[in-house]
């Protein structure tokens, strides 16, 4: 298993929060903890050929690992771990479902375990990376730094600190949640999805609706950098939405105002969201934003995932929001993320919405512009997603070519 694949496809790290067990997991957890290990056990002896048997099976132990992850106590811990670890047949899986597996045995064991039961897991440093083993502890980490759990335990710091030397990219992140990410995984009434103009006038406000970069934004070229695009439209890509993102980057004939950095701007430039813009009920508007919406909405774009697509895990979630808005902000890998945050306010950040074909309006929309401090570059991210089937997708996206 790759430790940096995406698991494109549904909630990897309890990304719809709140859920009720189903019927399948009430009758595990009836079993206990050992009757639900010894049944994975069972499962994993069973001798199959090359046939769906095999694969089923692998799912079912995965779903006892899961509920075992989900269930309090120490020979959970320890049960949910090994069968992760050594029992799942290598390969049984179809590919990304064992990443998938992995994410969320972490996510839920960092949410319902005592940490006491959870620290033995660390007691060895690892050797290397490639280990599902390694992969396991790596995710957890994540996920405890999320929920402020874990700090100042040595053999989870010793851990996490091997990890930073073997180059895992989940340990650029700090052990503990900065100010900036405040608002990952909180849910808060009334401030879900955004899909009509009205949300956004009520949350947002509004850019200056001046003609001033019309001028500038007809000159701009396209700096086309596939590696930055791919990392900026990473959370949406892992998570599964319906569409490919936009994201380009572009540089100007001249610096930009920022009091001209508004919607006439960004109706300038050669997007694919913004193609027919004019022709349908609707007209575009911006938004001022701040860094922290931003990133809080790349990570709730993996976290949670696409109608249709696969939430990462809460670790990778936010180290997929981190890339992106390096991305976004044009910034190299090796600066810090403190230093990032510092260089963050520079920019100028709108939200814009566009009534066009390419956009959806149906379960999410997003759409961000970014200014940078020189003024002459500008970075744009655009995904929309929805419950129709990719097939109808194909039409539409022809037609916003």
């Amino acid at each position: 298993m790759s430790h940096n694949e995406e698991t494109p496809g549904v909630g990897a790290s309890d990304g719809q929060q709140g859920e009720r067990p189903g019927p399948e997991s009430q009758h595990l957890a009836e079993l206990g903890p050992r009757g639900m290990y010894e049944a994975a056990e069972k499962l994993c002896r069973t001798t199959t050929g090359d046939g769906p048997l095999e694969a089923s099976a692998a799912r079912a132990v995965g779903r006892i690992a899961e509920t075992l992850a989900d269930t309090r106590s120490r020979d959970s811990v320890t049960f949910a771990v090994d069968l992760v670890n050594r029992l799942l047949p290598e390969g049984a899986m179809p590919p990304g479902e064992g990443d998938r597996l992995l994410r969320s045995v972490a996510a839920k064991l960092a949410k319902a375990q005592h940490l006491r039961d959870i620290e033995p897991l660390f007691r060895e440093v690892p050797d290397g990376i490639p280990d599902p083993a390694v992969e396991l502890r790596a995710c957890l980490l994540g996920e405890l730094a999320l929920i402020g759990s874990g700090a100042g335990r040595r053999s989870l710091e010793a851990y996490a600190e091997k990890l930073r030397e073997l180059g895992h990219p989940l340990a650029r992140l700090p052990g503990a949640r900065l100010d900036i990410e405040h608002r990952f995984a909180v849910r808060v009434r009334g401030l879900g999805s955004i899909k009509t103009a009205k949300q956004l006038r009520s949350r947002f406000p509004e850019a200056p609706a001046a003609d001033g970069g019309a001028a500038v934004g007809r000159g701009a070229e396209d700096a086309r950098d596939d590696g930055r695009a791919n990392a900026a439209a990473r959370p949406f890509t892992a998570g599964g939405w319906a569409r490919e993102p936009e994201a380009r980057f572009f540089t100007l004939p001249r610096p930009l105002s920022p009091d001209d950095f508004g919607i006439s701007f960004i109706k300038e430039l050669p997007l694919r969201c913004l193609t027919g813009e004019g022709s349908r009920r609707g007209s575009a508007l911006a938004w001022v934003t701040t860094p922290d919406d931003v990133l809080n909405e790349l990570f709730s774009a993996s976290y949670v995932g696409g109608v249709n697509g696969q939430g990462q895990g809460g670790a990778y979630a936010r180290l997929y929001a981190w890339e992106s808005l390096y991305a976004l902000m044009g910034l190299p890998t090796c600066v810090p993320l403190l230093e990032a945050v510092r260089r963050a306010p520079d920019h100028r950040w709108l939200r814009f919405m566009a009534f066009t074909d390419w956009f959806h309006h149906d379960t999410s929309d997003l759409a961000f512009a970014v200014l940078d401090p020189t003024r002459t570059r500008v970075a744009v991210l655009a995904a929309t997603d929805t419950d129709v089937p990719r097939d109808a997708l194909g039409f539409l996206d022809e037609r916003t070519r």
